[in-house]
């Protein structure tokens, strides 16, 4: 099909060797311009999801307003988190205190995990306020018990965090169980892991209509220097054809980096979303506020419109000021080979 990466290209390269490479395309959705114009492209529209994660506090009322809030910045998705901390842990990691004190919500990080989950009927309940407000709930799946639960509410896609992205036994009810898209985050994780993952869902046809693959750096915050964004790249040269889509997850600062996403070809961008940075948990100081999601979705809205090619040579929009301004006196421009 073609589909893939638009090669970076020197300052030197030929324009038509720019115009070839756009047959393996960013967006594996690009259509045809409605103008009908030669090589005319247009991309498809970006879908955000704001992670809420754990961002809740446990409290399923900040977890709704949340919900509202990231609808009313213009998010598509709401995701969540769901672990069972006595599966996902070992019991010395139950037990330990949590790294960071003041950050945690119990004696241990297993009762601080705890404290933080929410119950299957909890997130049904999200996922039904989801539909009521008008934004689709997702969750992320920790562990094969939180896998299982969670298939059981009819969601677009269901994801697997960087950090369980080589639990197989997960993958393969994920794979084998769930009807929908899996989203896999490729944060701290090799190119022979990336690929593991890719041949499991090839071997039952499920990459190319149900993974979606997230170039991530796992850490919180993560500085510029550390996003390395041309792995975007990367990953669309060794699986744009591969996998249905290839999408970005940011712990970075600001909203730059993800428009730059975007328009390198990630048709699906995921920031941590909280109300305030201030408050008490892990996630909040990597997260966006309302006020920086909005903005976000304004300008990858705008990026979305800017993204075309001309449908004519000259647009209505300059057909006043070519009337008005362009050169007439005569009809020879000071040509040197007179």
């Amino acid at each position: 099909s073609g589909e893939g990466a638009l090669h970076i290209h020197s300052a030197s390269t030929h324009v038509d060797s720019a115009t070839a490479a756009m047959s393996k395309r960013p967006h594996s959705h690009l259509s045809k311009a409605a103008n009908g114009a030669e090589g005319g492209f247009q991309y498809k529209e970006c879908k955000v999801v704001a992670e809420i994660g754990c961002n809740h506090m446990g409290k399923m009322d900040i977890a709704k307003e949340l919900m509202r809030l990231a609808k009313d910045c213009g998010a598509a998705y709401a995701k969540f988190q769901k672990r069972c901390p006595k599966e996902l842990l070992t019991e010395e990691q139950y037990n330990k205190p949590h790294p960071v004190p003041t950050n945690a919500y119990g004696a241990t990080y297993g009762a601080h995990r705890e404290f933080l989950e929410f119950s299957v009927e909890q997130h049904r309940e999200l996922w039904e306020y989801g539909k009521e407000i008008g934004i689709e709930w997702a969750t992320s799946t920790w562990d094969v018990t939180s896998a299982r639960e969670m298939i059981t509410i009819p969601c677009d896609f269901l994801k697997v965090p960087s950090a369980c992205n080589n639990h197989f036994e997960m993958l393969k009810v994920l794979r084998d169980e769930y009807a929908g898209d899996v989203h896999v985050s490729t944060g701290m994780t090799t190119k022979d892991e990336i690929e593991a993952v890719v041949k499991f869902f090839e071997e039952k046809d499920a990459a190319k209509s149900r993974l979606v693959i997230y170039n991530c750096t796992s850490g919180y915050p993560v500085p510029f220097k550390d996003i390395c964004m041309l792995e975007l790249r990367r990953l669309y040269d060794e699986y744009g054809d591969r996998v249905k889509e290839i999408a970005f997850s940011g712990h970075h600062l600001g909203i730059a980096v993800d428009i730059a996403a975007y328009a390198l070809g990630a048709t699906w961008i995921e920031r941590h979303f909280t109300k305030d940075r201030t408050w008490k948990g892990t996630d909040h100081a990597a997260s966006l506020e309302p006020a920086g999601l909005g903005k976000m979705c304004r300008d990858l809205h705008a990026t979305w419109e800017a993204l075309s090619y001309k449908g004519t040579e000259v647009l209505e929009i300059e057909t006043e000021q070519r009337d008005k301004l362009k050169y007439r006196k005569g009809s020879k421009l000071n040509a040197v080979d007179e």
